[in-house]
């Protein structure tokens, strides 16, 4: 039996523990309740665009949040996120995501540790079917009444590249349902193709029509740097209900950062890229192209990259492949991205840096014309100008001399058109101009299409055949 002082050693001892423990509880609420973030430092420079900041080592990419002030008196705490964009020494160059109103000077910077919190979230975006029918930021966040993507499956913006010898070729038509594409730049699946115009000559309601019309399994849209008014009125009228419902639009307008604008064609390109893994084939559009390098010139000019050609700095030209590159086929046996990106020429000049470095990265170029345009013909495609690099390798060689023929004879009737017009041509001295000037009509009406008609490639095919039959006992090979 215990002595009475043995009993009085262990309640000692029980009451000792819990004490303890009690100490303990409490050192391990305040551990848990301590800031998530690793690094912290100092910004020391706001101007412009970018600020600086000094005291925390951050990779290039890696995102951070500012702290801001509330600007009410209370200890309310708000941050800003922004990305590291560049180094000199040890201060950093941060590019926020968002307004910056109540930064103040030696603001607390953070580094985002890679936890769960709904802040750091940000850095990792929303995947998956789920967004189908959806509107989304540049961070992935809704811009639609329909919910939040919390259950949305996650994942960074960076992919590694596909081998260039693993992608499967390009090899099979995809049918966009547009006649003068379809029977004469016919676009092959997972080929990029870059739509070419100045503003107002109806690049974004062709664009609509491919959307609604593509022989596509997902659409994702990426309407990148557009006027804010012009992202809802090609959700609503141009793309439509029946468009929208297999698509996902991504929406970062001109008034958000060129930070984010840069992002948003990245989660568009991602969007696709996760859809295309899933084995299926996407249609990816994007307006524009030239916005996204315009934002990239923007990021490179405010921490100091001096300007090249036309105001670009040549990280531009850089960025502009690795971001195409990610489209295209996938792995022999997958899903493919058929891309077309707005380019936009500045006063209709096809010289424009951006608008030539394009057309070198891209497969194919389709040039909408401000004069036919402004004559009422829809859609503006110059025939003439345009070219599909792929067309060879997805019709056989009938049907690519079809459409040669049927461009020699546009071109023949245009470099002829005034004489035509002033009666100084007379008929019967070239046999090939009078069968072109007897057919333009029916080209000319072949070339136009209402934004509510679908032009299927089957039924193309069967308009040119009647336009320009082409003998059948000719040489005919399919190529492979």
């Amino acid at each position: 039996m215990s002595e009475p002082g043995d009993t009085s050693v262990i309640s000692d001892i029980s009451a000792h523990h819990q004490r303890w423990r009690l100490a303990l509880g409490k050192v391990t609420h305040r551990v848990e309740s301590l800031s998530h973030y690793r690094h912290e430092g100092r910004v020391t420079r706001a101007t412009g665009l970018v600020l600086e900041a000094v005291g925390i080592r951050l990779p290039l990419g890696s995102a951070c949040l500012i702290e801001l002030s509330s600007g009410s008196g209370r200890d309310d705490e708000r941050y800003a996120e922004a990305e590291v964009v560049g180094f000199s020494g040890d201060k950093l160059f941060l590019m926020p995501l968002a307004d910056t109103s109540g930064l103040l000077p030696g603001a607390r910077v953070l580094a985002l540790s890679g936890n769960r919190l709904d802040i750091a979230s940000a850095r990792r975006f929303p995947l998956g079917d789920g967004l189908l029918g959806r509107v989304v930021d540049g961070n992935g966040r809704p811009l639609d009444d329909h919910g939040p993507l919390e259950h949305a499956p996650h994942a960074p913006l960076d992919t590694p590249p596909i081998n260039p010898l693993a992608r499967a070729p390009i090899d099979t038509t995809i049918d966009v349902g547009i006649r003068a594409i379809n029977g004469l730049l016919t676009v092959g699946r997972g080929q990029r193709m870059g739509l070419f115009a100045g503003s107002g000559v109806g690049k974004s309601v062709l664009l609509g029509m491919m959307a609604r019309f593509t022989d596509a399994d997902v659409i994702v849209v990426g309407l990148i740097g557009e006027r804010g008014r012009e992202v809802q009125d090609f959700i609503e009228n141009i793309l439509g209900e029946e468009g929208l419902a297999r698509a996902v639009v991504v929406a970062a307008p001109a008034d958000t950062s060129p930070l984010q604008r840069m992002q948003g064609a990245s989660y568009a390109t991602r969007l696709a890229e996760d859809f295309r893994d899933q084995g299926r084939d996407v249609l990816l559009i994007m307006d524009s192209l030239t916005r996204y390098a315009m934002a990239a010139r923007e990021i490179a000019l405010a921490i100091g990259e001096p300007p090249a050609t036309k105001g670009y700095p040549p990280s531009v030209f850089a960025k502009l492949p690795a971001l195409v590159e990610r489209a295209g086929n996938g792995k022999r046996g997958g899903g493919s991205i058929t891309a077309f990106y707005t380019v936009l020429t500045e006063g209709d000049d096809q010289q424009d840096p951006i608008a030539d470095s394009a057309r070198a990265i891209l497969d194919g170029h389709i040039v909408l014309s401000r004069q036919l345009a402004e004559s009422g013909h829809y859609p503006a495609i110059d025939i003439e100008a345009s070219i599909s690099r792929a067309m060879p390798a997805v019709v056989d060689t009938r049907r690519l001399r079809q459409a040669q023929g049927f461009k020699q004879m546009i071109s023949r009737y245009q470099r002829n058109r005034d004489l035509i017009n002033v009666g100084a041509y007379i008929s019967g001295q070239d046999p090939q101009l009078d069968r072109a000037v007897a057919l333009y009509p029916r080209l000319e009406t072949f070339l136009q299409q209402r934004m509510d008609e679908i032009a299927k490639l089957e039924h193309t095919r069967a308009e040119l055949d009647r336009l320009i039959p082409i003998d059948d006992t000719s040489p005919s090979t399919t190529k492979p």
